[in-house]
């Protein structure tokens, strides 16, 4: 596995590092990408993996990284991670900029990305027989919310570019993957969502039993990746058990109904 590439995008916190790791531990050379440069030198230091520092909301950062794979050694694996969420305010009285903020993140740096990338990825396909793209959304891509709002509207567009991305490469020996997580308890989505508030961030997972690790949904990641060339896991939907939905979640221990101690 150490002839395939892989790239990380939101390499600087939560799944994307994990699965920096994560791969690393498979012997995969990583590319780790993130604005955070101190965050990616510490995670290369750790784990051996290289880095760029790029913003994928700037077409020239884009651009930049798409040049630095091509001189490099090429690419044969995408997982594209970069999102987030801002608010949970009303369609009524949400932030526009808000709105603005999580569509350029999570679609427009999404196809941004992908169009850079994907000849560098054929390129690829043609060295090893098969590329692959994975491609991280949420559970909020797939079923709507309140409070959703404008992360509903992101995520289920950037579900519906992948969908349309494995329709446009079918033919070619280019897997896409898409993988929706429900919660995941990472040190900071819940706290980018409210604005900085701690307190906010920690009652989300207050009282959950068990809700998903960054660790957690990396190691899905790979698992998909690494499945034979030919199995295309077109959607994985990640949950933790006390989760049944985005507005089904249940606190407190789990327990067998009717069950005597």
């Amino acid at each position: 596995m150490s002839s395939r590439r892989v790239v990380v995008t939101g390499a600087s916190s939560g799944i994307g590092a994990a699965t920096v790791r994560a791969f690393r531990g498979e012997g995969w050379d990583v590319v780790a990408v993130a604005r955070r440069e101190d965050r990616l030198r510490d995670l290369a230091d750790e784990t051996g993996a290289e880095y760029v520092v790029a913003d994928l909301t700037k077409q020239d950062d884009v651009d930049g990284l798409r040049d630095h794979l091509a001189a490099t050694g090429g690419v044969h694996a995408l997982v594209n991670n970069a999102g987030g969420a801002h608010g949970l305010d009303s369609v009524e009285s949400s932030s526009v900029d808000d709105w603005v903020w999580m569509y350029e993140i999570n679609v427009i740096g999404t196809k941004r990305v992908l169009s850079a990338l994907l000849p560098l990825l054929r390129q690829g396909a043609a060295e090893t027989g098969h590329a692959d793209i994975a491609v991280v959304t949420s559970i909020a891509g797939l079923t709507a919310y309140v409070g959703g709002g404008g992360y509903n509207a992101a995520k289920f567009a950037e579900h519906a570019l992948t969908e349309v991305l494995r329709l446009e490469l079918n033919g070619e020996p280019i897997r896409v993957v898409e993988i929706a997580p429900g919660m995941v308890a990472t040190e900071e989505f819940s706290l980018v969502r409210f604005g900085g508030d701690q307190a906010k961030r920690d009652a989300v997972y207050e009282d959950v039993p068990e809700p998903l690790s960054a660790e957690d949904v990396a190691e899905t990641i790979v698992h998909a990746l690494t499945l034979p060339r030919h199995v295309d896991l077109d959607l994985i939907v990640v949950k933790p058990v006390a989760q049944a939905a985005p507005y089904r979640l249940h606190k407190g221990p789990l327990a067998v109904k009717g069950a005597k101690g």
